[in-house]
């Protein structure tokens, strides 16, 4: 399929699927008026990539492991190979760290919030909404 067809199935525009291609995460073949020809796969691969990146991992990550895995979405299986698990599971705690510190972050704010939305003696703050 050509890449205007592999954009509507996808709904990923043309030049994030030529942005892929650019990382070595998808590999068309081209034809010979240069034309980009994608196989079938291509629409389970890209959805492997989306759902992958709204996952956080990086284009350097998703290249090394999207191949290890099978079907996309809630249908996504990996394969197991004891390098990906060992990387998967540095990239699971730098996420936990991350998310661990937005935590912190968050409830700092929501405490500092609290605080100075209360009523202080002789002046009357409205709570924000």
């Amino acid at each position: 399929m050509k890449i205007g067809e592999l954009s509507r199935r996808t709904g990923v525009a043309t030049r994030l699927l030529r942005y892929y291609e650019q990382q070595d995460l998808l590999h068309p073949d081209r034809l010979p008026n240069g034309y980009r020809d994608y196989p079938e796969s291509s629409v389970q691969r890209v959805q492997q990539i989306r759902d992958l990146l709204q996952a956080g991992l990086s284009t350097d990550v998703i290249r090394e492991i999207v191949p290890c895995f099978l079907g996309a979405g809630a249908e996504l299986r990996p394969m197991v190979d004891p390098e990906l698990a060992a990387n998967l599971a540095r990239e699971l705690g730098e996420i936990e760290r991350r998310i661990e510190t937005l935590t912190r972050n968050r409830d700092a704010i929501r405490d500092y919030l609290a605080v100075a939305s209360q009523t202080v003696p002789g002046h009357r703050k409205t709570p924000a909404a």
